[in-house]
């Protein structure tokens, strides 16, 4: 072994993961072998809201390859209970059960009714068309507003209200700041539904270990060690007897942030059996059985001065719910709630979250979650205070921002960010996109009437990132440690191993993690492996979300390579009889002071195993844990700009240019940075322009598959130019933020505010998301009357 003098953390190394990726030899869930397993395929409710009178199996039954098939009644005593909520965002909110398998009453289409274990999948699928099932068709809604009115469908009638939870949080004199205010602002922004659709969809296989009476579960999830938990819970057996592995994940978004009922259902089924059962989401199972994303009706105001500087602000959010409350669907819109005052400094701020039930599929964690929403309204109405005052879109929101700090300091929400720096920020996406020339040319071009007119549309943005701190996630009642944890060892043969309880799915961890152990302990990153996502590998950890991995879990390996470093350096003076604090340790090497005696770190870790000369009462092995709690969220912020061209005749628009300037902290490694930018923004993209969950008078999904669903083509997608200014965390000792979200957050208020302002000259000043061409020609018809 050598030493190496580079120094990798800031470097853009190649990922690690993506050989095999890339080549066809990853192992996803639906690809591992597993003689002698069940398929399973759920049958799923066709009606939105009924009761369900008779379900006969028979038929399924007698078909050739089917092993077995249940109902709901038939598997109601395999669990202990139903799916659970792990944020009840108040003391009062209303809980509905949400058995794995529908027993009495169906509460969405895609409701699960059913259930067939067979040989193979098409013999399982065949099957569910021979499930003969009678239901009471009863009332049901489906739009938030309507749900809350008197007299409207009750979702579930033993409630008795659709009215979930009422969420508040106020600071300062709002009242009194309205009452001041030169001038008032109101706007109401719609965040439609959106799926989330990775491109590997939900996958998992539960194996018995027949001797230990164990299982070992294979999920495409986000959460290995939640489910291993959360799993158990349900079932009702002990954590000890279940081990996760999460293989490669190919994507979550945020959809994989959960434990859905046929991750219970394929265990429960396979304690039931005896055998391995597997099940794999299709695309249509996918659009109503896994959790959507979004769906808000925002209510906002802000009060402001004739020169634009902002007095105070108003948030009234009506959640959708959808028809049960999975892990953290109350929590989402909540957790925006410290965000909706973005990155401007004013006085008072009141914030109201009203969460709904719907018979619809529940809602959850979507790329941004929360964030996200916020930032779109935030930015809807800064642009809609500019025009009210006939100022530019970018004067208003710089006279608006914090100064600079460097230090925790408490916004109008009543939290604390860590650090914001954001003027130079703001400016440098200007400058990048050439704000003034493009002011310039939408003058000329309207003053000349074209049928092509131009806008620009600004995103600013701040996230509150780094989600950890457990003693804030106990006071909004989120029921998880915010901690991350870590293991680094170092082999008899001087190689490296990190343990980590994060879960990548698509975001570098392997890379990242290396590059940081190999600087701590001055190695080189190809000398690192690193291990996740198995709970019997890493039997301590929280899980990748919320933008999180880098600030929390990446600090955590840190941290514990660091400890291994104290370690060697104690026994290091011992071997060298030298003093610790006489030894300097630079590129994986100690060296006495003043003197040309040194060891390795590598020596070191030799000496540890071998354990023949250690300092008295030193414990053998060159081995660190660390588990990491943060003081406080990292808040990672930025401005995207887009310009757009619309064209007025036909509602076209298309993207001319797209620049985001973003600040994450310090930067681990900068190609990654921007491979998670560059799909944040283009699923932005896809939110402002293209994609929406839409369903019939009956509550029947309309874009029931990819072939209704629309994304956000290769070639709908501008060239992305990024840019960066790096303001450090105060909060962990790497001063990084994390950046896995930020492209989903600032990039949908900079669509569609470019939009409306390249047809504001006419009349228009609201377009709903996605600003689909129909909707911006319908916009601009309405605007000419």
């Amino acid at each position: 072994m050598t030493t190496t003098t580079e120094k990798y953390v800031g470097q853009s190394i190649l990922r690690r993961e993506d050989a095999a990726l890339i080549t066809g030899q990853g192992t996803f869930v639906d690809g591992i072998a597993m003689p002698g397993a069940l398929h399973l395929t759920v049958l799923r409710s066709p009606l939105a809201h009924a009761r369900i009178t008779s379900v006969d199996l028979s038929a399924a039954l007698a078909l050739p390859g089917v092993v077995a098939a249940f109902t709901g009644a038939d598997l109601a005593s395999e669990f202990a209970i139903g799916l659970p909520c792990g944020w009840p965002v108040t003391e009062d909110i209303k809980i509905p059960e949400h058995p794995p398998l529908a027993v009495d009453e169906v509460n969405h289409v895609g409701d699960g009714v059913a259930v067939v274990l067979a040989v193979d999948a098409a013999t399982a699928e065949d099957a569910l068309g021979l499930i003969e099932v009678e239901y009471e068709a009863l009332p049901a809604v489906f739009d938030v507003e309507a749900a809350l009115e008197p007299g409207a469908p009750l979702v579930h009638e033993g409630l008795g209200t659709n009215h979930c939870y009422t969420w508040p949080l106020a600071t300062g004199d709002v009242d009194a700041a309205f009452a001041e205010a030169d001038v008032v602002v109101e706007g109401r922004y719609l965040q439609q539904r959106v799926l989330p659709s990775p491109m590997e969809p939900r996958a998992v296989l539960v194996s018995p270990d027949p001797v230990g009476g164990g299982f070992t579960i294979y999920s495409s999830t986000q959460v290995p060690h939640f489910l291993r938990d959360i799993g158990a819970m349900v079932v009702g057996m002990p954590d000890s007897k279940l081990r996760v592995i999460a293989p490669d994940v190919g994507g979550g978004f945020g959809a994989k942030l959960n434990v859905y009922a046929e991750e219970a259902l394929a265990l429960a089924l396979a304690r039931r059996m005896k055998k391995p059962v597997r099940w794999t989401e299709t695309r249509s199972d996918h659009h109503v059985a896994t959790t959507h994303g979004r769906g808000q009706v925002q209510r906002m105001a802000v009060a402001a001065t004739r020169e634009g500087k902002i007095l105070g602000m108003k948030v009234d959010l009506l959640a959708d719910m959808g028809a049960y409350l999975q892990l953290l669907t109350p929590g989402i819109a909540v957790f925006g709630a410290f965000t909706y005052c973005g990155l401007y400094d004013f006085g008072s701020y009141s914030f109201t979250c009203r969460g709904v039930f719907t018979n619809l599929t529940p809602t959850d964690a979507y790329r941004g979650a929360g964030r996200s929403e916020a930032a779109y309204a935030h930015e809807r109405i800064m642009d809609d205070l500019a025009r009210e005052l006939g100022m530019d879109a970018a004067e208003v929101r710089l006279i608006n921002l914090h100064p600079k700090f460097l230090e925790n300091r408490t916004v109008p929400s009543g939290v604390m960010y860590d650090s914001g720096d954001y003027e130079p920020c703001m400016r440098e996406a200007m400058r990048l996109v050439d704000y003034d020339a493009v002011r310039a040319e939408q003058k000329q071009r309207r003053e000349a009437g074209d049928a092509v007119q131009i806008g620009i549309g600004i995103g600013n943005f701040t996230e509150s990132g780094g989600l950890s701190p457990s003693k804030v996630a106990a006071g909004v009642r989120l029921q998880s440690g915010g901690w991350e944890a870590a293991t680094v060892r170092m082999l008899v043969s001087g190689k490296v191993e990190v343990v980590t309880g994060t879960s990548p799915h698509g975001q570098g961890h392997e890379t990242a993690w290396s590059q940081i152990a190999a600087d701590a302990l001055g190695v080189h990153p190809d000398d690192v492996e690193v291990l996740h996502g198995d709970t019997a590998v890493a039997p301590f950890g929280r899980d990748t979300y919320g933008s999180r991995s880098l600030p929390v879990g990446g600090v955590s390996v840190h941290m514990a390579a660091h400890k291994v470093v104290d370690k060697a350096r104690t026994i290091a003076a011992h071997l060298l009889e030298a003093s610790e604090d006489d030894l300097s340790f630079d590129n994986g090497r100690f060296t006495v002071g003043g003197t040309d005696a040194g060891i390795t770190i590598q020596e070191v870790a030799m000496a540890a195993y071998l354990a023949d000369n250690l300092p008295e009462g030193m414990e053998p092995l060159l081995t660190a844990e660390n588990a990491f709690d943060p003081p406080n969220f990292t808040w990672p912020f930025g401005t995207h700009i887009c310009v757009m061209e619309v064209d007025t005749e036909t509602g076209f628009s298309k993207i001319r240019r797209f620049v985001a300037v973003d600040d994450c902290g310090h930067v681990v490694n900068p190609e990654i940075v921007a491979g998670q930018l560059h799909g944040g923004i283009a699923q932005g993209i896809g939110q402002a322009m293209f994609e929406e969950a839409t369903f019939d008078a009956d509550g029947n999904p309309t874009t029931a598959t990819l072939a209704d669903y629309q994304f956000a083509a290769a070639s709908d997608l501008p060239h992305i130019e990024l840019g960066s200014t790096v303001t450090p965390s105060p909060t962990n000792p790497m001063g990084v933020k994390g950046i896995g979200e930020s492209g989903a957050i600032g990039s949908s208020p900079a669509v569609v505010n470019a939009v409306i302002d390249a047809v504001a000259h006419l009349g228009v000043t609201h377009v709903d998301m996605p600003a689909t061409p129909q909707r911006v020609w319908r916009s601009i018809q309405e605007a000419r009357g």
